[in-house]
């Protein structure tokens, strides 16, 4: 294996072609410095340098082999700055696994814009899998950073998690629904409703623990339709077909023709979870989990509806 500093050595004897000079040069004996050139030249099997009483200088192949010492030189530096900012984290790839409320909700775009300014040379990877998926790929070292709806078991001796997101529930309802401008719901009122359910790629879980809420608040609502995510049900509410509850953050997509009203009384909460693997080996991942948190919290600090939503807030069953 070659020796770095002997070729740093040799560089500055062939640059100056004089031992003395690329001693002092290098800060050391001209003696010691003579004596690792030549055991760089016994190392190699190669004679670098023609040597006279009057002068030293490079041999043909001492010239070819000083071009790629350089080279591999200046390779070396790079690798060395390389590894110091991927050891800050300003460098280096994320891989992310987010379910489709990470982006709806906003709490992943936001938590990318903010590490975009922040790092730009990041490289991020995002994969859209089902939880079960997601815990997975953290177990394997595949994914960095998993946004799921359900946390890992509170004891797990892998994987460590804080909640991003506790969103409450909004009803929307058509324009011209004669809700659209009624105060007051009770659950008699919704349970005669047609309704339009959301079947998340996570399964029936989902769904099941929002029917239950319905039961628990007093009604259970009578699905008609059923949409894969949660702004295709309310392009379904905006077209008549029925009402639909989707979670606050979504309150800025709501489109023309869609009414939203908040029901203090209902329980149901959409819930994200941020994922990471208790062994961290990367200050980057460290960097973005921070990140992610902050940005959670900033979302969650923002007022419930604004005054340019079409809403009007129901209470009390």
């Amino acid at each position: 294996m070659l020796d770095i500093r002997q070729l740093h050595y040799f560089v500055a004897v062939a640059e100056d072609e004089h031992v003395g000079r690329a001693a002092e040069r290098l800060h050391i004996s001209q003696s010691p410095l003579s004596r690792q050139i030549a055991q760089l030249e016994e190392k190699l099997g190669l004679t670098l340098f023609e040597r006279s009483q009057q002068r030293i200088r490079l041999t043909t192949d001492g010239r070819t082999f000083l071009e790629e010492t350089k080279a591999f030189l200046t390779h070396a530096n790079r690798l060395e700055s390389l590894a110091a900012r991927l050891g800050r984290g300003d460098e280096g790839g994320l891989c992310i696994g987010y379910l489709e409320n990470a982006m709806h909700s906003g709490v992943l775009p936001t938590a990318l814009r903010e590490l975009q300014v922040e790092r730009p040379d990041v490289h991020i990877a995002l994969y859209n899998y089902h939880s079960a998926q997601q815990l997975t790929g953290l177990r394997q070292r595949s994914l960095d950073i998993a946004l799921v709806c359900e946390p890992p078991a509170a004891d797990d001796p892998e994987l460590a998690c804080a909640q991003v997101l506790n969103d409450p529930m909004l009803l929307a309802v058509p324009e011209g629904h004669p809700f659209a401008k009624a105060k007051n719901f009770t659950a008699d009122d919704l349970a005669a409703q047609k309704w339009i359910g959301v079947m998340h790629k996570e399964g029936a879980l989902r769904h099941d623990n929002f029917v239950a809420a319905c039961a628990k608040a007093g009604f259970t609502p009578n699905i008609a339709l059923e949409a894969t995510e949660p702004l295709a049900a309310l392009g379904l509410v905006a077209a008549g077909l029925g009402l639909t509850m989707v979670q606050q953050s979504l309150r800025h997509q709501a489109p023309d023709g869609v009414v939203l009203h908040e029901l203090s009384w209902f329980s149901y909460r959409s819930a994200l979870w941020a994922v990471w693997h208790r062994i961290n080996l990367r200050p980057l991942v460290e960097h973005f989990r921070l990140t992610l948190l902050d940005s959670s919290a900033m979302l969650a600090s923002a007022p419930a509806l604004s005054s340019k939503t079409p809403a009007l807030a129901g209470t009390g069953k």
